[in-house]
């Protein structure tokens, strides 16, 4: 079973054609590294390549909110943590946050990833084996402290 600590990925480098012309990094490249050390966590429950070539099931993003912290730039050296909140037998739920190199918070990201079958596509229930590590993980998770910033909803505050 995965240690009751959330996964963490390797650091990324944060890349020169993300920056733009304001000089800190893109907001859509932080989706791109979300996705990057996210790929490590889900091969950690058994997806990724492999899992595709072999069985031609993979996962598919439904949604994901991204709540952006401080501003990163060139160099910048980022990885993530992965908290898997939540499961059924063909979705899950999870939280990351994005850690600069020093220790602080760059933004948090959150999302819903559908078990898929190619051969559709249409979503299906994760094979045994899969569904298992998955429930592996959700378990270990669900004994560590709930991060700032699940859930939150976006708006503006009423004013009076």
């Amino acid at each position: 079973m995965p240690d009751a600590q959330p996964f963490l990925s390797a650091f990324h480098p944060v890349e020169e054609g993300w920056i733009d012309y304001n000089g800190h990094m893109n907001m859509g490249y932080y989706t791109v590294l979300f996705d990057r050390c996210a790929d490590e966590a889900f091969e950690e429950m058994g997806f990724g390549p492999d899992y595709r070539a072999t069985r031609n099931l993979t996962t598919f993003s439904a949604e994901f909110h991204i709540r952006y912290l401080r501003e990163v730039k060139l160099g910048d050296q980022l990885r993530s943590s992965f908290y898997l909140l939540d499961h059924d037998g063909k979705r899950f739920h999870f939280f990351q946050q994005l850690y600069h190199s020093d220790g602080w918070i760059a933004a948090t990201g959150e999302g819903l990833t559908l078990h898929v079958d190619l051969n559709g596509p249409r979503v299906v229930p994760m094979p045994e084996d899969v569904a298992a590590r998955v429930a592996a993980m959700a378990k270990a998770h669900a004994a560590l402290p709930r991060p700032d910033g699940i859930g939150r909803r976006i708006g503006l505050k009423p004013k009076g």
